[in-house]
């Protein structure tokens, strides 16, 4: 049968034919989008870990030897020490040991070459690259890398460096949303809310957790909770936790044994351990933006560059192959209370978040997710140890400090405390722990915030000199003023009208909010459903006019000013609109500006920088 069957001219003008409404069709997209991101993420990890299992199985000492690569060392060394050359069969072991060291390198340097001859130079890179098409390109990602680009992945993972396939499965999932999209010749605003419903999809199949998928789409991806995307985002995370739990089981990424809070006293030692992964997180979102400098003005190949970076890894992980690979297997010993030492914890907590960066900035295709709460996990279990120590009549269980760890130090790192929380519930499946879970990451998301406004994410935008606010560039948006965007036809209400006459006009006008005028014409106030609604609750018998109940503290935009500074006044109070009033009299009403007229010019904004860039180009 001919391909041209399916070309996407020939499915759009049949869906055009079948007259389906615009949400039944955007739902069945998402079923697509959700199916082939589970089976993409499924993909990824099944070669991932042949890969990784085929490099490192047998390694479980620090000085372990290559299960698939020993025999012949093994058989020479037993046959120099039998003839009596013992110095040789030592030397060969030695050898044996090292060939650790070299597979981190010859994996970075194939995933260099995979990156410099077939990816090349790429405009969007890992999750940050998404946020940034999301906001900025109309969320058209070049899907046709999808397959050389998981290849660099599962190699990266599977040669042992550092990285998490948290990311890349979110960027499988992403990049088929926007497959979609564009195939189908769908609006920006539609490619954008596909693109999230693929990496929800892609976090649902990575952890086996569709909640959490859904609010890593709409916290990150998005940066809002969209009431319009939320429906599709939703559709795809189910049907890819479907297919993820059919294939493989319904158990989550990590085996959690149960939880027990034993005392109330052990709350401020949660808040102890918010401090330490608040600073950790810090330390890690820091130390990306160093390592990427460094890596960025190093003058050498750009192939050669993830060698050095397996170079750092090989040397670490011969005295801790626990930082070979995703780290999960090490995980669920920690989250399983196995006897490991205080300082092994911390030295792999150590080890993790500053090797990640490293392999992230060399050119490693990888995440930071998975190290996060690796770290989180390694940090959280040393800390537990030590107050079971100090305060043994609590009865402390350290893996509850890991488990919580985790969330911490994931929260800090990507300053999304929804997605942390929910990704715990999912695994623990029990709601005790939402006391000292609320403790730790909120201390954590507070501390990490204060030192380093930007998440790991959005610090490698602003180092290209944007910045998201709510899904939108707020530095595009310093381009607009107000004046272009506000609405000049305003229906406004006298004080002297009575709740009536305001009830009777919000509703026939379908706003939430109007302003309010006095008898000189001037602005006093702006009157809300809210507040008719809260004086009804007072006295609903009782006559009232506008003028007694509307909000008379306003926060005002001037016509001269720059969207993005009204932007961020709105972020303020979350209001939905503001009066704009003239700067000299701010009693002088000349518009409003809402919410929509902020993502007009949005629009506005982004297509004035797109044409800027083809007239330099």
């Amino acid at each position: 049968m001919s391909l041209k069957l399916f070309s996407p001219n020939k499915i759009v003008s049949w869906l055009n034919r079948q007259q389906f409404s615009e949400s039944v069709a955007l739902a069945v997209i998402a079923i697509l989008v959700g199916l082939t991101s589970g089976i993409g993420v499924w993909l990824f990890k099944q070669l991932f870990n042949a890969i990784y299992q085929y490099a490192f199985e047998g390694i479980d000492t620090p000085l372990g030897l290559l299960h698939q690569k020993e025999t012949a060392l093994l058989f020479f060394q037993d046959l120099a020490n039998w003839a009596g050359f013992d110095r040789i069969g030592t030397v060969l072991g030695y050898i044996g040991n090292w060939m650790i060291f070299f597979i981190p390198v010859i994996g970075g340097l194939a995933v260099g070459l995979i990156s410099h001859f077939f990816i090349g130079k790429e405009r969007y890179v890992g999750i940050a690259g998404i946020m940034e098409s999301v906001a900025l390109g109309g969320g058209r990602l070049p899907y046709r890398k999808i397959p050389t680009k998981t290849v660099a992945a599962a190699l990266s993972i599977g040669s042992g460096a550092s990285v998490g396939p948290a990311d890349p499965s979110v960027q499988i999932g992403a990049y088929l949303g926007s497959m979609f999209g564009q195939l189908l010749r769908l609006s920006d605003e539609r490619i954008r809310a596909l693109v999230a419903s693929g990496a929800a999809g892609g976090i649902a199949a990575a952890f086996n957790a569709p909640i959490t998928g859904i609010f890593f789409a709409l916290e990150i991806i998005i940066g809002e909770l969209s009431v319009n995307a939320f429906g599709i985002v939703t559709l795809a995370s189910v049907v890819s936790s479907v297919f993820t739990q059919a294939v493989s089981g319904s158990q989550p990424a990590f085996h959690i044994p149960a939880y027990a809070f034993n005392s109330v006293w052990e709350l401020p030692l949660y808040f102890g351990l918010g401090v330490l992964s608040g600073l950790g997180a810090a330390f890690y979102i820091r130390l990306h933006h160093f390592t990427r400098g460094i890596f960025d003005t190093w003058n050498a190949p750009r192939w050669f560059k993830p060698a050095v970076a397996g170079l750092a890894v090989g040397l670490v992980g011969m005295h801790l192959p626990q930082v070979f690979g995703t780290g999960y297997a090490t995980i669920e010993n920690i989250l399983g209370g196995k006897p490991l030492t205080v300082t092994l914890l911390l030295s792999l907590a150590l080890s993790r978040l500053v090797l990640t960066p490293i392999c992230i900035s060399g050119g490693f295709h990888g995440g930071v997710f998975a190290p996060a709460l690796f770290s989180g996990a390694s940090l959280g279990g040393a800390y537990g140890l030590v107050a079971k120590q100090v305060f043994p009549s609590l009865n402390i269980s350290p893996p509850a400090f890991a488990m919580v760890g985790m969330a911490a130090v994931l929260a800090g790192t990507i300053h999304a405390p929804i997605t942390s929380f929910i990704l715990l519930f999912e695994m623990t499946h029990d709601y005790r722990i939402i006391l000292p879970l609320i403790a730790a990451v909120n201390v954590s998301l507070f501390l990490s915030w204060h030192l380093q406004h930007d998440s790991v994410y959005t610090l490698g935008l602003a180092r290209k000199g944007i910045r998201l606010q709510r899904g939108r560039d707020v530095d595009v948006l310093e381009t607009i003023t107000v004046h272009e965007v506000m609405e000049t036809e305003i229906v406004t209400l006298q004080e002297s009208d009575a709740l009536t006459v305001a009830t009777d006009l919000l509703t026939r006008k379908r706003q939430h909010g109007l302003p309010v005028l006095n008898d000189a014409g001037e602005l006093s106030g702006i009157i809300t459903v809210q507040d008719i609604d809260r004086a009804q609750e007072v006295d609903s018998g009782m006559a009232r006019i506008v003028g007694e109940i509307c909000t008379r503290e306003l926060l005002f935009a001037y016509p001269d000013e720059t969207i993005g500074a009204a932007l961020r006044r709105i972020g303020v109070r979350d209001v939905g609109q503001l009066p704009v009033v003239a700067r000299k009299n701010p009693r002088h009403l000349v518009g409003l500006l809402r919410n929509t007229d902020i993502a007009r010019a949005y629009d506005l904004a982004v297509t004035r920088r797109a044409a800027t860039r083809q007239r330099t180009c």
